[in-house]
């Protein structure tokens, strides 16, 4: 529910890897992305909280089914079960809440994930921490926007990504990597991204190292660990994750197109946005 939640937003893929799949492979699109007509929704009288609930989650997403509409044991909130999952929507119809590990709290009015923008702002805080000089870039001359990718060598998607980092850059971006070795600290996959953090040319390495390349071993003082820490803190469930500047997450693997569009959307939204 809460990737179909997100889908509506205007999110985009979150294709990541949690265990390495078939790199041959093409990486399917979540079945939420799909469009269609409206599903029915239970009847409900208009203006009371049953009628609110139904038009808060419309306002999410059209296309959801919501199956039924009952009182919560939460006071002032409805209960409902849409694709299979319970979500709560608040009386007045503003906020869903979708439970669960990976949960989040939806203004359905302004169509944000709050919980997505309190993550954010810590985020920010968080990769501060880590060294400039301790991320791998793939920039353009002159970016347009520029964002954080937490990233895993053996990870198909992952490398996918790099496979397409000079469209990227065309399209006016500058990836920032950062290590995430999604099998964790002192595993194959952690050596080689402390290789490839130790090595002279840490950009070719990388490169090497994501289509399946020997990298030299090497080791020395890194911040590796550091950056796998804060990735586990910011969030992180899945390689690749790309957060943007504000420290929004983007997705998993994202097109370079799609990426720059969502970019520019966040960058129109923040202008537009009134200063308090």
């Amino acid at each position: 529910m809460k990737r179909i939640l997100l889908a509506a937003l205007g999110a985009i893929s979150l294709s990541a890897c949690a265990q390495a799949p078939d790199s041959t492979k093409t990486p399917e699109r979540p079945a939420a992305q799909a469009a269609g007509p409206a599903a029915q929704a239970p009847a409900a009288e208009a203006g009371t909280p049953d009628a609110r609930a139904i038009e808060a989650i419309r306002r999410l997403n059209p296309q959801v089914q919501i199956d039924r509409i009952d009182s919560a044991p939460l006071p002032g909130f409805r209960q409902a079960i849409v694709g299979g999952q319970v979500v709560y929507v608040s009386d007045d119809g503003r906020y869903v809440f979708v439970p669960g590990p990976n949960g989040a709290l939806f203004d359905a009015t302004a169509k944000r994930n709050l919980s997505e923008d309190a993550l954010a702002s810590m985020r920010q805080d968080l990769l501060k921490k880590i060294p400039e000089g301790e991320r791998i870039v793939f920039a353009p001359p002159n970016p347009v926007h520029t964002v954080t990718v937490f990233t895993d060598v053996a990870c198909g998607y992952c490398q996918r990504l790099h496979a397409e980092i000079a469209e990227y850059n065309r399209q006016g971006i500058a990836v920032e990597y950062l290590a995430f070795p999604r099998m964790g600290i002192g595993s194959e996959d952690y050596k080689t991204m402390v290789s490839v953090w130790c090595a002279a040319d840490r950009r070719q390495a990388l490169t090497k190292a994501k289509s399946n390349g020997s990298v030299p071993p090497k080791t020395c003082k890194t911040t590796v660990d550091m950056q796998y820490d804060i990735g586990q803190r910011v969030g992180l469930t899945g390689t690749p994750m790309i957060l943007s500047e504000d420290g929004t997450q983007l997705g998993g693997y994202v097109p370079p197109a799609q990426l720059r569009e969502a970019l520019d959307k966040l960058a129109a939204e923040r202008k537009a946005a009134p200063t308090i």
